[in-house]
């Protein structure tokens, strides 16, 4: 396969992904931080994205890089909104999975030692749990902003963990409620992550 047939199957795939997506090649453009004449001319076999470029287009429609440079005749590729009620349907299925042995471990705890009044935590301890199931399949994914979410409930509810394991423990002050103090400074260090990771990105592009 030389160089003009490799150009002219990436365009064909280029154009129905994008399509299939509802997108514009000015949208498209904006996205990968092009001008919307390079997706025409990529899309016209007049030129290939490099691999960066390439690795950057299969991620954002959710194929591989063989789904971009092999012909697709038979097989239709999976649009957007699909992959979006998928990838939803499994971040919610790993996070109740999690929940389950939440509750499993309620009731072991509670047939073998029924004197302990703090089982309870079993509970609270699955939602930053859940949180940081959620935030491993979002960064695999790229899901900024569920990112951004998941950490600071990972942040905050950790914390109440803490806090109530205390409490429940019998440790008792009228300063606990200080350990959220902890927050805020982890709070801003995963904003400033967000941005800093954003920057990065933006300058790769460049």
């Amino acid at each position: 396969m030389d160089e003009a047939e490799l150009g002219q199957i990436i365009g064909k795939n280029l154009t129905r992904l994008r399509k299939s997506a509802n997108m514009t090649q000015l949208e498209l453009a904006e996205k990968l931080n092009y001008s919307d004449k390079s997706v025409s001319k990529w899309e016209q076999g007049n030129g290939i994205p490099d691999v960066r470029i390439l690795i950057q287009i299969a991620d954002l429609f959710g194929v591989t890089l063989d789904d971009l440079v092999h012909e697709q005749r038979e097989r239709k590729l999976m649009p957007k909104t699909v992959r979006l009620i998928r990838r939803t349907a499994v971040i919610a299925c790993s996070a109740l999975l999690v929940w389950l042995v939440a509750v499993v471990a309620f009731v072991l705890l509670r047939n073998i030692a029924p004197e302990l009044s703090f089982t309870w935590l079993a509970f609270v301890y699955a939602v930053p749990v859940s949180a940081v199931v959620v935030l491993v399949l979002a960064c695999v994914w790229r899901y900024k902003w569920v990112r951004a979410v998941a950490m600071s409930v990972i942040i905050w509810t950790s914390l109440t963990c803490i806090y109530l394991t205390f409490y429940a423990c019998g440790y008792r002050s009228d300063y606990t409620w200080l350990i959220f103090i902890i927050g805020v400074p982890l709070q801003l260090l995963a904003l400033f992550f967000e941005l800093w990771w954003k920057k990065v990105k933006f300058f790769k592009k460049k």
